[in-house]
């Protein structure tokens, strides 16, 4: 039995394994999930950012957390919350972010899993505000981001995509809680 952090109607969520590495891998792989990121990335890559959630969850109680489904304890992706520490004038900040593997797209995990990040961030961890960044043609993203309640603030050149002319033009969005 997969022990949970918390849970909501269908998703657990929990901090990551070793497990998890090569699952997380695949999804890191897959062109069409990292459509809206620089490049996939490697299985080394891969670990070094499980380790890096590991670590923040032990030292901040929140990450992006491992995301399984509750019915059969099928890996997903990741759904949480991340310490963004980038320079731009509303870091350092706290996003809520979402990566699955393709198969679960378009179910609404992504949605019912950043509804009860920003729940738990916002009545378990007493965090003021969640934001969330998407590059603006990741409609996909920005309508979880309308779905959970999330308004825009503001569109802004990403610091760390400044090269990249397809995604550096980014929308931050932003919860204030109920």
């Amino acid at each position: 039995m997969m022990s949970y952090l918390f849970k909501s109607a269908r998703l657990g969520f929990r901090i990551w394994e070793e497990s998890d590495i090569e699952k997380m891998a695949l999804i890191n792989a897959d062109a069409v999930a990292m459509e809206f990121l620089p490049s996939t990335r490697t299985l080394r890559e891969t670990k070094a950012f499980i380790n890096k959630m590991q670590k923040m969850y032990a030292e901040k109680g929140y990450c992006y957390f491992a995301v399984d489904l509750l019915e059969d304890n099928s890996f997903i992706g990741f759904i949480g919350l991340a310490e963004q520490t980038y320079k731009a004038d509303f870091t350092p900040c706290i996003d809520v972010g979402w990566r699955l593997a393709k198969k679960y797209w378009d179910k609404g995990y992504a949605t019912e899993g950043a509804k009860k990040c920003l729940k738990y961030g916002f009545d378990e961890l007493g965090l003021s505000e969640i934001f969330a960044v998407a590059p603006v043609i990741n409609n996909r993203s920005i309508n979880v981001m309308k779905k959970i309640g999330m308004v825009k603030v503001k569109e802004f050149i990403h610091p760390q995509l400044i090269d990249n002319e397809r995604l550096r033009d980014c929308v931050l969005y932003k919860s204030s809680g109920n």
